[in-house]
């Protein structure tokens, strides 16, 4: 049975994973929303205004008022820069199953934001929320999206051909991962 929580803050050694704010538009705008790098990897195409922006974030931030959501802003720890965001969704309350995804921005590839992010959010759903099973894709052109989630422990499970169209109508494969809670725990395990 998954256990709802909503969205908490929750704090890494780089990171503050946070409630989005209607006043983080500009930043989201700026930062992962408007870049066609970054939309080339969702499903989701680049947003071209400022008032989109403003209305993808209304729907986030209206949609807090359930427990049942579980979407941060990822904010550097300085509290200057909101680099991009992850989310749980997808939630099957028949398995206790969900699926994960995050977006970067350009500026903050490889430096391991997207990595540290999702250790925190992976800790999140399998010991605060009771989640069985932890689901995550990327494209097969975005291989580092596929080492960060093998560093946060989860495993390539598959390829899925043409498992979305992206925004130019282009079909793309995409790897799938899975983590088990129960893998989870033996890993947390061994780390200490």
């Amino acid at each position: 049975m998954i256990y709802f929580n909503g969205t908490p803050a929750l704090k890494t050694n780089r990171l503050t994973l946070r409630k989005m704010r209607m006043d983080d538009t500009r930043s989201a705008f700026d930062h992962w929303l408007s870049d066609e790098r970054i939309s080339d990897h969702r499903v989701s195409p680049a947003l071209k205004t400022g008032a989109e922006t403003k209305l993808r974030l209304e729907k986030i931030v209206n949609a807090y008022d359930s427990k049942e959501v579980c979407h941060w802003g990822i904010e550097l720890n300085d509290g200057r820069d909101l680099i991009g965001e992850i989310d749980l969704y997808d939630f099957d309350l028949t398995t206790g199953n969900c699926e994960v995804s995050y977006s970067i921005g350009y500026d903050w590839w490889n430096k391991g934001y997207g990595t540290e992010a999702l250790k925190a959010v992976v800790e999140f759903a399998f010991t605060h929320m009771n989640v069985h099973k932890l689901s995550a894709a990327h494209n097969t052109d975005n291989p580092a999206s596929g080492r960060i989630m093998e560093k946060a422990g989860m495993k390539q499970e598959g390829v899925i051909r043409h498992m979305i169209r992206n925004a130019k109508d282009q079909y793309k494969d995409c790897a799938v991962y899975g983590l088990l809670r129960e893998e989870y725990l033996l890993q947390r395990e061994g780390d200490v």
